[in-house]
């Protein structure tokens, strides 16, 4: 079973959300298949239909929720050297032939948003930069083609999830 490094406030919010779903949505949805069960006629009744295809996918997500937060491992990035790139790394590194610099954080999975430089822990850029320490010399391979990069600096820098 794959440990799922994540931040304490990630953690807290899928708990919350999977404690939400299986107490006060399951009741719900299930109050809505009854009331839909007495409209008759269950086959052309589309109150019935729509609340089961809402279950199904409430027990999914239930489902998954659970796989996830059984995995977790809640890692406070704050209390690690980050002399070598590790989760909560905020890494900037410099494109050796157009000299452009690019910044980047290892989160998790869960908290991944590359647009934001947050990328995960799984992810192929990731790997490559793990363990690597300033000065280094990264080969990347990118939708863009493949590029090497100088490993600037390694530091840690408190992460900012937006919340959704």
């Amino acid at each position: 079973m794959q440990k799922e490094p994540m931040l304490k406030e990630t953690y807290n919010k899928l708990s919350k959300e999977l404690e939400r779903l299986k107490t006060v949505e399951r009741a719900a949805i299930a109050k809505a298949i009854d009331e839909a069960r007495e409209l008759g006629d269950l086959k052309e009744n589309a109150e019935y239909h729509a609340a089961k295809e809402r279950q199904g996918l409430m027990e999914a997500r239930i489902s998954e929720l659970t796989d996830i937060v059984g995995r977790a491992q809640v890692v406070d990035p704050s209390t690690l050297a980050h002399i070598r790139v590790c989760f909560g790394s905020t890494v900037v590194l410099t494109d050796q032939s157009s000299g452009e610099e690019v910044c980047y954080t290892i989160v998790g999975g869960q908290e991944s948003s590359p647009q934001k430089g947050l990328i995960s822990i799984q992810s192929p850029m990731a790997r490559v930069l793990l363990g690597k320490e300033e000065g280094d010399e990264v080969e990347l391979t990118l939708p863009s083609g493949q590029k090497t990069y100088d490993i600037e600096e390694v530091c840690y820098k408190e992460i900012i999830l937006e919340q959704k």
